[in-house]
């Protein structure tokens, strides 16, 4: 993408518009324009290098987004139907229509049942592009379900939702198991936090809002580690005989950690206020399929860890994958080195002032 900056401003300025306009929509004929703009200018992101297999990647995407539009709007149609009105928050709407909207914002996320897509579209995507599908993919969506939620009361739908909820966390600790491709690991990560994101969108828009901030930091330190680093495997991540191997190594076991919710790191304190507000809100007995589901991530970050440190086979970047100072402006090596300290500062006082923030009772939002 940074080899083609007019085209990579142009459509990330189109992907962030749309899913602006989502969220500032009180109509659900401008809801769906903003998803549709936002998809269209994601797609020229996902195939921009011109690889077959990203070109791949990108129909199977346009697939599933198209299929959950036009659930959105057959959803809205029968809204329309009862009430005559395009308001998305009518008090009275057609319980056929809010579960259609509500499985077409599922569809998009990629949470149970509809998670199948994401790791097939994810594996073969740049690390850039991974990134946004990751995190600011999902705002308008995550924030859609938590506005319908808090509007229309259909309480056999919410508590349909929440087992999706823990469902997508059980399959999202499942599904990284012995998995051997970094990205498809990574996208049954990123359902599992879906699960959690879904489970705060039911409990509390501030948890909402303090999860979904934690996991994008959290994320765009992995994928940043991930993308300068031009990483092939976690497992030859060991074998590196550079000067910044360990430097390398170090940041990825903190952000493995975290992203997995281990204590004190950020990523806990996102679970953390998840479990503390449905302890207020809701019935804490909810929590437990995501706990689960946390619990079986977590044991494939350790599994990786140990890989990745005690692995003695081949090496993880070719000579011909490796940045020379002569053909780049900035080292990627660099860039790793600065990164470090501030994934460090950004784990462990983050994750104690959030923490402390939450034990005070202070609203942040």
């Amino acid at each position: 993408m940074l080899s083609m900056m007019p085209f990579g401003f142009l459509f990330s300025f189109i992907t962030f518009f749309g899913s602006i306009l989502s969220l500032s929509s009180v109509h659900w004929l401008s809801i769906w324009v903003g998803l549709e703009i936002n998809m269209m200018g994601f797609i020229p992101l996902l195939i921009y290098r011109g690889l077959t297999m990203e070109t791949e990647s990108s129909i199977k995407y346009f697939i599933m987004q198209a299929l959950g539009s036009s659930m959105l709007m057959f959803g809205s149609l029968m809204s329309f139907d009862l009430s005559l009105s395009w308001e998305a928050w009518q008090c009275h709407t057609n319980p056929l229509g809010f579960t259609l909207i509500i499985l077409s914002l599922f569809l998009k996320l990629g949470a149970f049942p509809f998670h199948f897509w994401l790791p097939e579209v994810m594996m073969n995507l740049s690390w850039v592009n991974c990134l946004i599908l990751t995190t600011w993919q999902k705002l308008a969506p995550v924030f859609l379900l938590t506005a319908m939620t808090q509007s229309w009361n259909y309480q056999s739908i919410i508590s349909a939702l929440f087992i999706m909820a823990g469902f997508s966390s059980i399959i999202g600790g499942l599904g990284g198991i012995n998995q051997t491709q970094i990205r498809t690991l990574l996208a049954y990560s990123s359902i599992g936090h879906v699960g959690w994101m879904t489970f705060c969108a039911l409990t509390s828009e501030s948890a909402l809002k303090i999860y979904f901030i934690i996991y994008t930091l959290v994320s765009i330190c992995l994928f940043a580690n991930l993308w300068t680093s031009d990483t092939k495997s976690f497992r030859h991540i060991g074998t590196l005989k550079n000067e910044n191997a360990k430097l390398n190594q170090l940041t990825l076991i903190f952000i493995l950690l975290s992203l997995g919710g281990m204590p004190p790191l950020l990523g806990f304190a996102a679970k953390w206020t998840a479990i503390s507000f449905s302890c207020i809100i809701s019935s804490p007995a909810l929590i437990f399929p995501l706990l689960l589901g946390s619990l079986m991530s977590l044991f494939y970050y350790l599994t990786l860890l140990f890989s990745m440190t005690f692995s003695s086979s081949m090496t993880l970047i070719s000579p011909g994958n490796q940045l020379s100072p002569q053909n780049s402006v900035i080292s990627p090596y660099s860039l790793n080195a600065l990164l470090t300290p501030t994934i460090l500062i950004i784990n462990f006082a983050g994750a104690f002032l959030v923490l402390a923030m939450i034990s005070m009772s202070v609203d942040f939002f």
